[in-house]
């Protein structure tokens, strides 16, 4: 079934370009591949209570290696290391003269890493963001929840991690139950397991539905094989 009736859902499906989330610093970068080395991008949307931001650090998980910051026009950069000489921390800093009057800014950072061989997993990068007001007090940001659920903490900046693809077709076996498979291919044409589909272009969501011998993929156990083209 899957090969009678991809051709037509294929046909509808359109390049998507990634939503910048909602979060203040949130990861712009999309989705990082497991065992890859690549460029992650941190967005900073907003300051704290109309104040610029002056500075951010962001936390390295110790699975995420070869770290190296990329220098940005917001700031000086800097790392943090541990008893290993690890990297544990990027930090960017602008001076008093550089920071503005009130947030009107976006901010982009980026950092050039290797991340884990664990495909089909999240890696968060927990980020505090720094901003001075006009008495010289300091006001942190804290972006540092680890689990979606928890609505008390600000959610830190996260990377899907999604095997390593070539365009086209491939085929990946999945290690671990994925609950939402709008988590990790938000920006495949299609995915296909058996006679179900997913697609984040409305459009072919919409062929999904409405073709016959076809049902919508909304979720994924541990060991199915899947189709993903990109």
């Amino acid at each position: 079934m899957r090969r009678s009736v991809e051709a037509i859902l294929l046909g509808a499906a359109i390049s998507l370009v990634p939503a910048m989330a909602a979060a203040h610093i949130s990861i712009t970068s999309g989705p990082g591949f497991a065992n890859a080395t690549q460029i992650i991008k941190f967005g900073v949307g907003h300051g704290c209570e109309g104040l610029d931001t002056f500075s951010v650090k962001v936390d390295i998980p110790a699975d995420v290696t070869s770290i190296r910051p990329m220098p940005s026009d917001f700031g000086r950069v800097s790392v943090e290391t541990d008893a290993t000489g690890a990297v544990s921390g990027v930090v960017w800093t602008r001076t008093a003269q550089e920071t503005l009057e009130g947030d009107v800014a976006y901010y982009e950072l980026a950092i050039r890493a290797k991340l884990p061989d664990k495909g089909f997993s999240t890696v968060y990068f927990p980020t505090h963001q720094y901003c001075r007001g006009p008495d010289g007090g300091v006001i942190v940001s804290d972006w540092i929840g680890l689990d979606p659920t928890n609505t008390t903490v600000e959610p830190a900046p996260a990377v899907k991690l999604v095997p390593s693809r070539r365009a086209g077709w491939n085929k990946f076996t999945v290690p671990v139950a994925v609950a939402d498979v709008t988590a990790f291919f938000g920006d495949a044409l299609i995915v296909w397991k058996g006679n179900a589909a997913f697609s984040p272009n409305p459009a072919t969501a919409d062929l999904i539905k409405t073709t016959s011998g076809v049902t919508a993929l909304t979720a994924l156990a541990a060991n199915d094989e899947i189709w993903v083209k990109y």
